[in-house]
């Protein structure tokens, strides 16, 4: 009777450490899903843009644009989510230079045309570089730059911020950590494997002292409503919450022409700060 105690919690943990490996060498592809061919560029758009290329800490290239707006003194770093590449972003380029704004929108390693293949670390590095490249090559003073990150970009765009403080911090249809997603999601097997990523929004937004906007729908039917208002409340002020309409991928066109009120209102108060 003991040794097939010991026979079977024996089998147990064999089928536990199957289970992480498998699991933690899947993760990734399960979690960055990268397009490498552009559909369009911002002239399809009617958009004017260079096309610009820089270089991660670690040496990793990458490929952004940047769309200037004649006149501005305020630029939106834009981090966009977990699939496709900066060319699938249009909608949200256009509303964001619609409301006076110079853009740099760039893709993550591994995304578009930018090289290697990411990972967390990666990505955070990636935004460094970003950021190095708007204020050293641009010339723009921390406050003139708002970070945008919607959904995976919103992790990004808070780590980030949590380092440099930028003029303005909005987070977009985001989650307060990878394990948070992943107990809402997979409630069971999250409690068995490893998970290889953090991304852990709402510990970034702690220490971030600027402006927020956090915006989020209840009909989000891949990140929950309530982990949307779990980075709202980890936050520090000043700090706003807008309540979205609409699924995950189209919630701000949906949300029209409330979302682009909402933004313009936050942009407007940094503005006059």
């Amino acid at each position: 009777m003991k040794n097939r105690i010991i026979k079977n919690i024996l089998l147990l943990l064999l089928g536990m450490a199957l289970l992480n490996s498998c699991m933690y060498l899947r993760q990734s592809s399960m979690v960055f899903f990268p397009y490498t061919a552009l559909g369009q560029t911002p002239a399809e758009w009617g958009l004017a843009y260079e096309d610009v290329f820089l270089h991660s800490e670690d040496g990793v290239r990458l490929h952004g644009w940047y769309i200037p707006h004649h006149g501005s003194q305020k630029t939106l770093l834009f981090f966009h989510g977990n699939a496709g590449n900066i060319s699938h972003r249009g909608a949200s380029v256009e509303i964001f230079h619609q409301l006076g704004l110079n853009l740099f929108i760039f893709d993550y390693r591994g995304y578009g045309k930018s090289q290697g293949k990411p990972d967390e670390e990666g990505l955070y590095r990636d935004a460094r570089a970003a950021w190095r490249y708007l204020t050293n090559e641009r010339g723009f003073e921390q406050e003139e730059i708002i970070l945008f990150g919607r959904s995976l970009g919103g992790a990004v765009a808070a780590e980030l911020a949590a380092e440099v403080q930028p003029g303005g911090l909005i987070l977009e249809s985001t989650f307060s950590s990878a394990k948070d997603v992943a107990n809402a999601l997979l409630p069971v097997l999250s409690r068995l494997i490893i998970l290889r990523y953090d991304f852990n929004t709402a510990a970034h937004v702690r220490r971030v002292a600027s402006p927020l906007l956090v915006l989020h729908s209840p009909d989000d039917e891949i990140i929950p409503f309530h982990l949307g208002e779990k980075v709202f409340q980890a936050a520090n002020e000043p700090k706003t919450f807008f309540r979205m309409r609409g699924d995950h991928n189209s919630g701000f066109l949906m949300s029209q022409p409330d979302y682009e009120r909402a933004l313009s209102a936050f942009i407007s108060s940094l503005i006059l700060r």
